[in-house]
């Protein structure tokens, strides 16, 4: 009970709020005040910049432009400056005798000076920091208790550049960036249509990351978007610095080892899964997208497979899932039945194990564990280790390795055709958090089946469709469309019909707009020629 005592205070004293700063506090009307504090709340930062301008024709008149140093436009900064030293009194007055009083100088600068499209209005510290910190431009005036802001975010991104961790053979060859305002215009070129919505919220106390949901209306199940909406806000962390932050707060199940949230960085992947009803969550900073619902079919699907013949990507989506049972049950089938099974053999092969096997002082489980081992030190090595040269030691290493192993006597030929077998078909997969999700139960299966054979990894394979089955992902079935087996979805599962077939959106996901186009179902496109 004390150390249950112990974390809620401890919880408690780093969930609350951050108390240097009175962010709440309302501005003043003296400019110099306001100035002087900012100064003192940012540490006299140099990159914050602040300057005091003297504008109309008395030069009676002072106001504070401030904006952050790298993340704003300099030539808007420019030219809103200019205009506003060139505003003549004269004018000013005129514009404040011909309207109300509530229509002063503060707004006679804000509706001629300032050209910018995107303004706004503020009256406190708090929306100030947020917007200065965020690449606007903060324009005070003396004897004003509010001020306004101006979009003027010009800061410097990666760009559009071809997908780097999905490869692209035939499909558009552009993938997201860092920039939000990037990744939302991406979208927007592939979906033309004012029903695609975008909502942007703040998520962490002290990066105030934006994070943006976007969903087709009419289209996407409305309490889908709310159970989204809730889990976002539910999210009280410091700092949000990539997706993968907010897919671990609001994925269904923590202790699962299969993903339930899909991420991508390519945009016709997107607004294909938008179109299905899904819903994305956009990360300012990181170019990978969340989509959810996420369904294990998901995961084995891959954009090019509706860029190619129906007949090419049903073949390859088989190869697909072949190579899934591979990259799950190689190993572990080999131990199994190398130890316990050996009838299932032909003689043949059999006596060519038992003669590799001759003078191996380790049995198959002890084998296949030392390979899986090493090949995935391997493998994480050449992920993070420099590009030139990374490629070069992982395969000369798993060569060296591998060959020196089979001719020291430590393992056999047999083992290292098994486990290289295994890593290559694990290689087949769309989603690389699938990939993550087979090395992590291919253990296990290795510890069944060197401790029950077969009938140990057939009670892992029960374990493991139960598991999956009662997985559910934003309230959808995560086996969806095989279970619940619904016929009409299996257009699109394991086979793809042709696109003229598809003429209907996943059951599950989508309850309100059903049809896809205008195609009759059961009518197949004739030729004018």
């Amino acid at each position: 009970m004390k150390f249950k005592d112990f974390w809620k205070r401890a919880s408690h004293v780093n969930s609350s709020e951050p108390t240097s700063l009175d962010e709440m506090q309302p501005l003043s009307p003296s400019l110099m005040a306001n100035i002087q504090k900012i100064k003192d709340d940012l540490g006299n930062s140099t990159d914050i910049i602040i300057r005091e301008i003297r504008f109309g024709r008395d030069n009676d008149r002072v106001m504070g432009i401030m904006y952050t140093d790298g993340l704003v436009d300099r030539n808007v900064i420019t030219g809103f400056t200019m205009k506003a030293v060139t505003l003549d009194s004269q004018f000013i007055r005129e514009e404040q005798r011909q309207h109300d009083a509530y229509h002063d100088i503060f707004h006679t600068l804000k509706e001629y000076a300032l050209s910018i499209g995107d303004h706004g209005e503020i009256d406190n510290f708090a929306a100030l920091y947020n917007a200065l910190l965020s690449g606007e431009a903060i324009i005070l005036i003396d004897g004003y208790e509010r001020g306004f802001t101006a979009s003027t975010q010009g800061w410097k991104d990666r760009g559009v550049n071809e997908p780097s961790a999905e490869s692209v053979i035939r499909g558009p060859r552009e993938a997201f960036s860092e920039t939000l305002r990037t990744n939302t215009a991406l979208i927007r070129r592939k979906i033309k249509d004012p029903n695609l919505w975008l909502e942007t919220r703040q998520i962490g106390r002290v990066t105030k990351t934006d994070v943006a949901v976007m969903y087709v209306k009419g289209i996407v199940n409305e309490k889908v978007v709310e159970e989204v909406r809730a889990r976002l806000d539910r999210i009280d962390i410091d700092g949000i610095l990539e997706s993968g932050y907010v897919e671990e707060f609001i994925q269904d199940s923590t202790l699962s080892p299969f993903p339930t949230v899909y991420n991508t960085e390519r945009p016709d992947v997107i607004a294909a899964e938008l179109l299905e009803g899904k819903v994305a969550i956009l990360v300012d900073g990181t170019p990978f997208v969340l989509v959810v619902p996420a369904l294990f079919v998901s995961f084995l699907h891959a954009a090019e497979d509706y860029y190619h013949r129906a007949d090419v990507s049903s073949l390859i989506r088989i190869l697909r899932y072949v190579g899934f049972l591979i990259a799950l049950f190689g190993p572990s089938m080999y131990v199994a039945i190398t130890t316990f099974h050996q009838e299932m053999l032909p003689t043949q092969l059999l006596i060519s194990l038992a003669a590799q096997r001759e003078g191996i002082p380790f049995p198959a489980f002890i084998e296949a564990v030392m390979m899986e081992v090493a090949f995935e030190i391997l493998r994480e090595a050449g992920l993070r280790m420099p590009r030139t040269i990374g490629p070069a030691v992982s395969i000369v290493g798993t060569l060296v390795i591998g060959q020196a192993a089979v001719a020291a006597g430590i393992i056999s030929a047999a083992m290292v055709i098994v486990v290289s077998t295994t890593a290559i078909a694990s290689f087949v997969f769309p989603a690389y958090s699938l990939a993550n999700s087979i090395r992590m139960l291919r253990f296990p299966f290795i510890i069944l089946a060197a401790t029950f054979g077969v009938f140990g990894i057939i009670v892992g394979v029960i374990a493991l469709v139960l598991h999956m089955c009662s997985l559910r992902s934003f309230g959808i079935p995560y086996m969806s469309p095989f279970a619940p087996l619904i016929l009409k979805d299996q257009k699109d599962a394991i086979f793809r019909l042709p696109q003229w077939l598809m003429f209907s959106r996943p059951r599950l996901i989508n309850q309100n707009n059903v049809r896809r186009g205008h195609i009759q179902p059961t009518q197949k496109p004739k030729s004018r020629v």
